[in-house]
């Protein structure tokens, strides 16, 4: 195991590792809890399902990234692209769940492709960093709102379309709040796993409250899978219809892949001529991830910076996400606790708007002095929340930024496949209305 891994070169043991591994995942642990909720409370999936599913994905692609790879790199269904799967695709599109799972599949198959042919650096290079940075940034911003209105701390107003919810005296509500004082009292604390501690914190808040229900046991037999597993409709998601989606699930998932793996990767020291060695199994072992995911019933599975805390524990090698991946294995056990916290949206909720924080550092990166760079990036952000959809936000980001350089007499500066992926999401605007 020892040279498998390569201990000595990275100058750590299994000690280390095991314990890096337990580490981050107990900061991706929240998953568990809200991912089962989007998908299976708010998409109408089958819950238990969902939940063994998020759990088993979450493992295989662990398992892939720390076997294939050697990298401290954990995977699980991402945040973001489940709001966007739930609230865009499923609820705001109307398009059943199964289709979406087989736009997922799709998008899988494609990142498996691309990063077979290498045609994944054309991609990642024809996208400025600016609007890389606004679609992070916009989609937190999304999980932040979806937090907010799934809790009913801002509701429906017929004067302002959203507002204030007019009675904040709700024990659901006080218990939302309390959740997220605690969640950033832990992190501000620099607490390892300071989302999942604080949703249990949350929880045991709940329970002392009434609005909690006591779990009928800590561990049984893990539910089925049977309601979600292989239900995915792939000929249904070649619609051309669903063009837009299947990219939005593709691009994010590429993008976010991407940046965890220079930026765990640089943390821990594996960068080498500022290069990532092993660059193509990394991105094999997250496309693969994202199939099985979807095969099994989950939206996109892909690498997750809450990896960081693992590495800062002394994680150097795949032996981190191995152990990581034991965990997520193990959890199925614990379907009764998650079935029990996972129903109270106050638990939920604080992790969304938490996670929706971090992902808006992100806007520090866009040169805002520059209005051919701000403009999009801004439109992008704010139509992702207006228009209640992620593909729409990069819809007119895309379509907008090659105009703006245009105007700017900078033309020669946007990538060719830039300027054919805005007319695709003009035609698409133009021929099928609003994405």
């Amino acid at each position: 195991m020892a040279r498998f891994f390569g201990f000595a070169e990275h100058h750590t043991n299994l000690k280390t590792e095991l314990l890096a591994g337990a580490t981050t995942f107990l900061t991706m642990a929240y998953i568990l809890l809200v991912n089962p909720f989007l998908l299976g409370k708010e998409a109408g999936m089958d819950f238990g399902a969902v939940f063994v599913a998020t759990a088993i994905s979450a493992g295989i692609g662990s398992l892939l990234m720390g076997l294939l790879a050697n990298y401290p790199i954990a995977l699980a269904p991402g945040l973001g692209l489940s709001a966007y799967f739930t609230y865009t695709v499923v609820g705001g599109m109307g398009v059943d769940w199964r289709t979406a799972l087989g736009a997922v599949f799709i998008s899988g198959i494609i990142f498996l492709i691309m990063t077979v042919t290498k045609l994944r650096e054309l991609l990642i290079n024809s996208i400025p960093i600016g609007l890389k940075h606004a679609v992070s940034a916009g989609i937190g911003l999304f999980i932040s709102f979806v937090g907010l209105k799934n809790a009913e701390v801002v509701v429906a107003n017929e004067a302002t379309f959203i507002g204030l919810n007019p009675v904040l005296m709700q024990p659901g509500i006080l218990l939302t709040c309390f959740g997220l004082i605690l969640t950033l009292f832990l992190m501000i604390r620099k607490v390892k796993g300071a989302v999942f501690f604080g949703m249990l914190g949350t929880a045991v808040a709940g329970l002392a409250i009434g609005e909690v229900t006591l779990p009928s046991a800590l561990w049984s037999a893990p539910p089925s899978m049977a309601p979600t597993f292989l239900q995915m409709d792939i000929i249904g998601a070649l619609d051309m219809g669903l063009f837009a989606i299947i990219f939005a699930f593709l691009f994010v998932d590429l993008f976010d892949t991407a940046g965890t793996l220079v930026a765990v990767s640089n943390q821990a020291g594996l960068l080498k001529n500022n290069k990532l060695p092993r660059a193509g199994r990394a991105l094999t072992a997250d496309s693969v991830a994202t199939i099985s995911g979807a095969a099994l019933g989950t939206s996109t599975v892909t690498s997750y910076i809450e990896s960081t805390a693992g590495v800062a524990t002394g994680g150097r090698t795949g032996m981190t996400s191995v152990s990581t991946a034991l965990l997520f294995f193990l959890s199925i056990f614990f379907f009764p606790l998650v079935e029990s916290f996972a129903s109270v949206s106050a638990i939920t909720s604080p992790a969304l708007i938490i996670v929706g924080v971090l992902m808006c550092s992100s806007l520090k990166e866009i040169e805002w002095k520059d209005l051919s760079e701000a403009a999009p990036a801004f439109l992008t952000v704010l139509m992702m929340i207006l228009a209640f959809s992620i593909a729409t936000g990069i819809a007119i980001g895309f379509i907008l930024y090659p105009l703006a350089k245009i105007f700017a007499g900078k033309a020669r500066q946007v990538h060719p496949v830039l300027y054919i992926l805005a007319v695709l999401f003009i035609l698409r605007f133009v021929f099928m209305g609003s994405i």
